[in-house]
């Protein structure tokens, strides 16, 4: 982890870049650091996925109102100081990305990070070994 799911109504697809914004959520999560400097989010570790809705009604439902949701999970462990850094460093690349969409329509943005218990929790496959064998 972390892991970002981009939920969004499929008429912003025309106006803005989706794939451009998943390539930028996942290069700010490695620039976040602990309060002892230290990055918390492995490379490897990091998933962006962004999803169209099928289906949609934004606001009056009429159809001429666009909305992004971007949530990011994240694994228990970290304080709220990392917590903040995240959503921080997240929105302000968002907020960047949407800027030239939100000064010609409207746009309804949320940006939430959630960390919980899970009550299974299993990871496997070979990207964390990718990433770890290019260290130093």
């Amino acid at each position: 982890m972390p892991h970002i799911v981009i939920l969004y109504t499929p008429d912003i697809e025309a106006e803005t870049d989706m794939s451009a914004l998943c390539r930028t959520l996942a290069q700010v999560l490695p620039t976040v650091t602990d309060e002892s400097g230290q990055p918390v989010f492995p490379i490897g570790g990091t998933r962006v996925l962004a999803y169209p809705a099928a289906h949609h009604a934004v606001a009056d439902a009429s159809g001429d109102h666009a909305f992004c949701w971007i949530n990011m999970r994240m694994a228990r462990g970290r304080g709220a100081a990392v917590h903040q850094a995240a959503g921080q460093a997240l929105t302000d690349a968002a907020k960047a990305h949407f800027a030239p969409l939100l000064a010609r329509r409207p746009l309804g943005l949320t940006l939430q990070i959630d960390e919980g218990p899970e009550v299974f929790d299993a990871k496997f496959g070979n990207l964390h070994a990718l990433f770890s064998s290019k260290k130093g």
